[in-house]
């Protein structure tokens, strides 16, 4: 049987993606506003993006984003979703990470990653293979720096010299959450530190094989270098559209599923699929999905229900459930997909009905006996009144 958390959480995390025909104010506007959205319904985390080319995923600090989200909300904490550690100095990103956990109160996790667009590194002259190796460098330092330890290391693309954070977190454990796709660097990683693990392309087929093994590495690299990690702590990624019935979700995708299949195309060549129509778009992001974007979910709450239960069983339980967050609906529509999860996708997982439940069963099963003890009260209180009147010799009715 595969781990139930006692009460699941439920998130976002954007790339984000809007075509890039919208302007990029607006398009950081709508971020806000459905993040604070996502607060109202009481959703637990909002996961944001960097990224520095194609023009569709245009967040590129999720540190200065973060900043302002957090002030126009109340609970929902924020990861950065994530912290690309191959193009940043650790002692700067640490001490960035640690002013953002203060200004936020605590509500900061740390995620961390290589970086996923190849676009990116080029631009910097980053070799993409180096990636996953300086971001394993970058991390060791990093988790050292926020301990408050004074480090000194040297690498081929930084240097600290008795490096040391003059300013700590605000959180004496900031949460740091690795991501972690297809190969196995991300578990590997988790695993030696001992902290979370983030699976991004948890819906797509080579993804969802990897959730088979991946606690597994992670557990084994956490025993070798004597840590600990929880299940709890792990986050799967999945992007979704319901609505109230099959047929609204699949109409809802008439704004904007076909553009965001051309974007991926233009940006990823052959390895995304050209479609004719919408029907095929749906179809092939339902069983084939767009490469690391992953298979989508088309359908009602039951359905959503139905896939997060399967990467349940695949994974063998996690603590957390992400929407990758998309604009393949208008903001309408994608909200109510939201407000649809709040309702009854997310209190199936945090059990938050148990007890109303069992409470309106056992009120409906006694109903006979409470009534009939109601209406003696009534009748009871008929007599006394009666009984009353009569010994004052007043006629009763």
């Amino acid at each position: 049987m595969s781990y139930q958390p006692k009460r699941m959480r439920f998130g976002a995390f954007f790339a984000p993606f809007h075509n890039d025909r919208t302007s990029p104010t607006f398009a950081l506007e709508r971020d806000f506003e459905l993040i604070q959205h996502l607060d109202l319904r009481d959703f637990d985390e909002a996961w944001i993006g960097e990224h520095h080319s194609g023009a569709y995923e245009c967040i590129a600090s999720p540190e200065v984003f973060i900043a302002t989200a957090a002030e126009r909300t109340r609970n929902i904490r924020f990861g950065t979703g994530v912290s690309s550690l191959s193009y940043h100095q650790p002692l700067v990103l640490a001490d960035r990470i640690a002013q953002l956990d203060h200004q936020t109160r605590g509500r900061l996790i740390f995620g961390v990653g290589p970086g996923q667009l190849i676009a990116d590194a080029y631009m910097m002259g980053i070799d993409p293979q180096r990636l996953r190796e300086r971001m394993e460098e970058s991390l060791d330092v990093l988790v050292r720096l926020l301990d408050g330890e004074t480090v000194t290391a040297k690498t081929d693309w930084f240097t600290l010299n008795e490096a040391r954070m003059h300013i700590l977190p605000y959180q004496a454990n900031l949460e740091i959450a690795v991501a972690s796709a297809i190969s196995p660097a991300g578990a590997r990683l988790a695993g030696k530190h001992g902290v979370a693990m983030l699976s991004v392309a948890a819906s797509s087929p080579q993804g969802f094989k990897a959730l088979a093994d991946s606690w597994q590495i992670c557990e084994a690299r956490a025993s070798e270098f004597g840590k600990s990690v929880n299940r709890d702590t792990w986050r799967v990624v999945t992007p979704f559209h319901i609505a109230e019935t099959r047929e609204q979700a699949r109409r809802d995708l008439e704004f904007g599923l076909l553009d965001m299949f051309n974007y991926f195309h233009k940006f990823g060549g052959e390895l995304f699929p050209q479609v004719k129509d919408l029907d095929e778009a749906i179809d092939v992001w339902t069983t084939g999905g767009l490469g690391a974007f992953g298979v989508g979910i088309v359908g009602t709450p039951d359905d959503l229900i139905a896939h997060i239960e399967k990467l349940q069983n695949q994974s063998g339980g996690f603590g957390s459930f992400l929407s990758l967050v998309h604009n393949a609906a208008d903001f309408e529509a994608t909200k109510k997909s939201y407000d649809l999860v709040a309702q009854y996708v997310m209190p199936h997982f945090q059990h938050s009905n148990i007890n109303r439940t069992a409470s309106l069963d056992w009120a409906a099963s006694n109903a006979d006996r409470f009534m009939a003890e109601y209406m003696g009260g009534i009748e009871k209180a008929i007599k006394v009144h009666d009984d009353d009147m009569a010994s004052k010799g007043k006629k009763v009715g």
